[in-house]
């Protein structure tokens, strides 16, 4: 049995501005991002997400079993799939979190 990693993925917007205006395409394009980070953590592959304030980036937190699963994940993510933003990506070790 192969023990989960982390691994995260940082996405930014592809042009200027997206974070005040958003074209139709866009916004369909980010609306998918949500349902497939909400399908991901319903399937537990995904720790954490969520996106800046000042819209300088978004980022998740993966737990899978392989850097080629986690890759398969973001770059099926609809907003990286679409082009509306381009994605970064890193093995990370998850070592200090906060319960509840």
């Amino acid at each position: 049995m192969n023990e989960k990693q982390h691994f995260v993925y940082q996405i930014r917007a592809t042009r200027p501005g997206f974070g005040q205006e958003k074209t139709p395409e866009e916004s369909q394009a980010m609306s998918d991002h949500g349902e497939y980070l909400a399908l991901l953590l319903k399937e537990g592959k995904l720790v954490v997400a969520g996106p800046c304030l000042d819209f300088a980036f978004g980022l998740a937190i993966l737990e899978v079993e392989s850097e080629e699963t986690a890759r398969q994940i973001m770059l099926a993510d609809p907003s990286v799939s679409s082009g509306v933003m381009q994605a970064e990506f890193h093995p990370f070790k998850l070592s200090f979190w906060r319960s509840k």
